[in-house]
């Protein structure tokens, strides 16, 4: 049975929700875990509680845990990456310093400049993980967790020849959420839905096998309905189609919607609902606030979870890591949407980029389906997110500043509040102050051509 490796076990909440996946399935129970972190105090309770998941459910999974990270990678067959480089002090600067320069971001991890400093911390640590597998562990696959999604498995596919699958749950969220919307029990719905990671789009949506978009738009007329995601369903109303991610965080991908401090206390009044408290409605900063009250309750979470007679009853997630892996392992054929590289799947996106496309997976491994065109207006807005992730793939890949400032420069939301000079100012003021946790980055400033 595989070794399943986690690299930043210390994320409890991602660790504790895919080993309670993987002890939902009975064939994967001769399964051997190996939990990796360099916070050696968040592993510990980290293991414990899983050595009481796996005791309570009876199941033969052995547990182990290390600081090493070649030894924890060392015969694996699967790696899930969940890290976060720099912790809350890196990502505080990411929300803090294009503050200064008027850009105002809600959550920062996938576009804008928090997404593309985010992305190059991440690369630097991720990109040696997959160059020691290549030594250690060449077939093993990588199960992609970490934002910004795009960039770092766009990254990976150029530099490394280690097998990656990007993964998120936003595809499986937003399609309950339709489902809600129209009253259709979840079972009775279908979906088709490429883009890119959190620009993906509902290209069909079905109840019973016919088309629920009309109903849908209906719905959308319904203020508390509209309310709940204004975002998204203006985007439907202009563009066709209903979009993966969520209104507070797609507020930052698009330049209509966060130019100035009235559109975004506007678009914090749009919201019906308080049910998008992490990102706080839209409101600058408003996933940051979340994390640091998260970091305040880490230990007193996982003790209250350690000191409860046994734990809570297993609930398979949506996440898509363990289903991967029990296709794999037992040759059953499911459907996901995996980030994998342009080969062709969706013809007018650039090839090579990174695109979020429906995959079969069975024991031949990830098998992407091939989609066509998007629609032309959605191939346009989705373009304008993959230019930014290119360069700043290139950026990294190079080791040039200067790439990276330009990344910045066509970022839909920077371009619709800084001038080309300020983008330059608050990209070297981010290089100076994350500089220690960007080791492939030295010498030229930006600017310098």
């Amino acid at each position: 049975m595989p070794k399943i490796t986690f690299i930043g076990a210390g994320s409890a909440v991602f660790t504790r929700n895919l080993i309670g996946d993987i002890l939902t399935y009975p064939e994967l129970d001769a399964s051997r875990i190996c939990l990796m972190d360099i916070d050696e105090g968040r592993l510990t309770m980290v293991e414990k509680l899983a050595q009481k998941m796996i005791a309570a459910q009876g199941s033969s999974i052995t547990i182990e845990s290390t600081t090493d990270r070649r030894a924890a990678l060392t015969d694996a067959n699967y790696v899930i990456v969940t890290i976060q480089v720099g912790g809350l002090d890196a990502y505080a600067m990411d929300i803090e310093i294009p503050r200064k320069y008027g850009v105002e971001q809600c959550v920062g991890d996938t576009l804008v400049p928090g997404g593309v400093f985010r992305g190059l911390r991440h690369l630097s640590v991720i990109s040696d993980i997959a160059r020691e597998l290549e030594e250690v562990s060449p077939d093993a696959l990588i199960l992609q967790y970490t934002n910004p999604m795009a960039i770092i498995c766009w990254s990976l596919s150029q530099t490394s020849s280690i097998k990656t699958v990007g993964l998120c749950h936003s595809v499986q969220g937003t399609s309950r959420q339709l489902a809600r919307y129209i009253g259709a029990p979840y079972e009775e719905v279908s979906y088709w839905v490429a883009g890119i990671n959190h620009v993906a789009w509902f290209l069909r949506f079905e109840w019973n096998g016919q088309d629920a978009y009309p109903l849908l738009r209906e719905k959308m007329q319904e203020a508390a309905i509209h309310g709940s995601e204004p975002v998204r369903f203006e985007l439907m109303r202009h563009f066709g189609y209903f979009v993966t991610e969520s209104s507070g965080h797609a507020s930052e991908y698009y330049p209509y919607f966060r130019r100035n401090q009235a559109e975004i206390d506007a678009l914090v009044e749009t919201f019906t609902e308080p049910g998008n408290s992490w990102f706080d409605n839209g409101r600058s900063g408003g996933y940051l606030r979340h994390c640091l009250e998260v970091a305040d309750d880490y230990y007193p979470d996982l003790e209250r979870q350690l000191a409860e007679e046994k734990p809570s009853p297993l609930k398979r997630s949506d996440e898509y890591g363990a289903q991967i892996m029990h296709s794999i392992e037992t040759n059953t054929a499911r459907r996901i949407n995996g980030n994998v590289p342009n080969g062709g799947l969706i013809a007018n996106l650039p090839d090579g980029c990174c695109v979020e496309v429906p995959c079969l997976v069975d024991k031949t491994g990830i098998n992407p389906c091939r989609v066509g065109p998007l629609p032309v207006q959605v191939a346009g807005v989705t373009r304008r997110n993959v230019d930014v992730q290119e360069l700043a793939v290139l950026g990294h890949i190079h080791r040039d500043k200067e790439l990276v400032a330009q990344a910045l420069k066509l970022d839909p939301l920077t371009s619709a509040v800084c001038t080309l000079d300020e983008v330059d100012r608050m990209t070297a003021e981010l290089f100076e102050a994350q500089a220690r946790w960007l080791p492939q980055f030295s010498g030229a400033a930006v600017g310098a051509r």
